[in-house]
């Protein structure tokens, strides 16, 4: 008896491991690819394909920690276009992981509706990747002197706090959608005999969102930045176990 239950969970456990790091690796690579595909259509880079991939090492590859959009936006800023860089600078988050992130979501719910088990965990990872990602840059890096929101409030002569109102209130509402309906369902789905499970992938998608991407302006981005990412971190990342404590034991897994 003891074995049966030991093989599952190692099984399970690997897949979640392997499906964790490539749903992280898909949420980075778009938000780069982003910067740099609207950075060549609008005619400053020549090659969209050509990050600044960095080292090969095992930390780079864990968590892709040194790739790199390889824009230069100094000449940009130079010829006077502050437009073109600030929408090069918000594409990462915005075209990247939004469009991304509505797609997971949708094939997510597809996939769940089919009784796919392992399509839909991965798509419930993506989806969390996405939505960390969202507050990584609104509002965790939104009020510093460089990166990303940066440079789009300098491009567009703007306050930063248009960029947290503007930005901020749709990337907070999808977070809270995230937590409060997709991980319930989705972790009852994933685990349906295990309640230890289902508290586990929402403790994960607690730590991914709020430790994880939250802490993404602790340090080297100024002091809003630090307390921002500080109170993520330690109060809402408690507070929003509450939307997403897994309350039931099973749910129904035939299509909708």
């Amino acid at each position: 008896m003891q074995t049966r239950t030991v093989v599952p969970s190692l099984r399970f456990g690997l897949i979640l491991v392997a499906q964790l790091w490539l749903a992280h690796a898909m949420g980075y690579l778009v938000h780069e690819y982003a910067h740099t595909v609207v950075a060549w259509v609008l005619g400053h880079k020549a090659n969209p394909l050509a990050l600044d991939y960095g080292h090969l090492d095992a930390v780079n590859l864990l968590i892709q920690a040194e790739i790199d959009e390889n824009v230069d936006y100094a000449p940009i800023f130079a010829a006077g276009k502050g437009a073109h860089a600030a929408l090069i600078a918000v594409a990462g988050v915005l075209f990247g992981n939004g469009l991304c992130y509505l797609l997971s979501r949708r094939l997510y719910g597809r996939f769940l509706a089919q009784g796919r088990r392992w399509l839909t965990l991965f798509f419930f990872l993506l989806c969390l990747m996405n939505v960390g990602n969202f507050i990584a840059y609104v509002p965790c890096r939104t009020f510093t002197t460089h990166a990303d929101m940066a440079t789009v409030a300098k491009g567009l002569n703007i306050s930063p706090w248009w960029i947290a109102m503007v930005m901020g209130l749709p990337f907070c509402v999808a977070v809270w959608h995230f937590l409060a309906k997709i991980t319930p369902e989705a972790v009852r789905f994933i685990a349906p005999e295990s309640q230890r499970t289902q508290i586990g992938l929402a403790l994960l998608a607690v730590f991914m969102i709020f430790r994880f991407y939250g802490s993404s302006g602790i340090r080297n981005y100024g002091e809003a930045s630090h307390w921002i990412s500080f109170a993520f971190m330690n109060v809402l990342a408690p507070l929003s176990l509450l939307l997403c404590w897994p309350r039931q034991q099973g749910i129904d897994a035939a299509p909708r």
